[in-house]
């Protein structure tokens, strides 16, 4: 008895349970009933479920189905043995836990991360070890931006607003001639675009690391929205190489094309080559523009105010963001912070992970 019917069949019980089982996936499900013993049910059922299941969530539906199909159970899973506590462990190791109230109560493996987490929260990122900086990167992949929005050009149906004539006049043909209610719209709302300069040079070293990945986690949360520069003594454009899923794979791309990592800082000619290029024809036209950088500037510090004014007539809104700012006793001194500063909308501490949280709620304000 040919047993492709059946089989045909179940996949398309499959189908309705709310599988994919588009074609491709069910042609090599039968090619691999073909090199499998179509009688033994064990093999039936992994042979399925590799190559019909697309998602996590198929895997309980597959299963439900496969037994109400063959009328039988699905076999026995092989164990997997749990994967080692590591983060609870490394987590504990963050902070030494206080001898005050809790005096004689063991914390408990939650307390305890949550508490270490708010600590690394508010560290200074250029001061962190090498376990810290690791629980820092799983933070900084948790971030969201939620982009600022602005009104769009083009209108569309609204409850109210503007009065809208031409669906007005389709009601009114579509009633026989009375005007049954009236149609209004509106101008939409569309992501306003998000512009990053980042400092790579020498003295933003500590910080560099994080500030990638944090312009990662930004740009994958709004891709079609968001922009990535760095800035040290040349311009590099980094939003294709960040625009990658995997955070580690977006790192080692974008620094295969960032030719001055930890050199010098020429601030006002980057930042001119950036406005001459991009930014005069349209990217940084009512943008939020942010530059991350400790102001130490090598080349004209006149020059990187001129660009910095010309920066601001064009954009939405101008963020500086100084690791340096949120530290006591600082005072914006040196000459390229002092050159741009008057035309700076905020100047804002970056220097902890909590300070680029504030950070994105300024630029969702914005």
């Amino acid at each position: 008895m040919d047993p492709l019917p059946g089989l045909v069949g179940f996949t398309a019980a499959l189908r309705v349970a709310g599988l994919a089982c588009d074609a491709l996936r069910v042609q090599a499900y039968l090619g691999a009933i073909e090199q499998l013993d179509p009688a033994d049910v064990e093999q039936l059922y992994w042979a399925g479920r590799l190559t019909l299941c697309a998602e996590p969530d198929d895997l309980a539906r597959y299963d439900d189905a496969f037994a109400a199909w063959f009328g039988a159970a699905e076999p026995r899973r092989p164990r997997v043995p749990a994967a080692p506590r590591v983060r609870t462990s490394m987590l504990a190791t963050l902070t030494d836990a206080p001898a005050g109230d809790g005096a004689g109560r063991e914390p408990g493996p939650l307390r305890v991360a949550a508490s270490d987490t708010e600590i690394l929260r508010q560290r200074d990122i250029g001061e962190l070890t090498a376990v810290e900086r690791e629980h820092l990167r799983e933070l900084i992949s948790t971030l969201r931006l939620e982009p600022p929005l602005r009104r769009a050009l083009r209108f569309r149906p609204h409850r109210t607003g503007r009065l809208d004539p031409d669906r007005v006049l389709r009601i009114v043909r579509s009633a026989g001639g009375e005007p049954i209610r009236l149609a209004y719209k509106d101008r939409g709302r569309r992501a306003r675009r998000v512009v990053l300069l980042l400092d790579v040079s020498g003295s933003m070293t500590p910080y560099a690391d994080a500030l990638l990945r944090f312009a990662h986690a930004v740009t994958r949360a709004a891709p079609g929205s968001t922009e990535v520069f760095t800035t040290g003594t040349r311009l590099t454009r980094l939003s294709r190489q960040l625009r990658q899923r995997d955070p580690e794979h977006a790192l080692t791309s974008a620094a295969r094309v960032v030719p001055d990592f930890a050199g010098g800082t020429r601030l006002g000619e980057t930042l001119r080559a950036f406005l001459d290029r991009w930014g005069q024809r349209g990217m940084a036209r009512r943008a939020v523009v942010v530059v991350f950088s400790d102001g130490w500037e090598r080349g004209d510090a006149r020059l990187l105010g001129e660009q910095m004014a010309r920066l601001r007539r064009l954009a939405h809104a101008v963020f500086w963001v100084n690791p340096h700012a949120g530290k006591d006793g600082y005072a914006p001194v040196q000459s390229g912070i002092a050159a741009a500063l008057p035309h700076v909308d905020r100047l804002l501490a970056g220097h902890s992970l909590a300070t680029w949280e504030q950070l994105l709620m300024e630029v969702r304000g914005a």
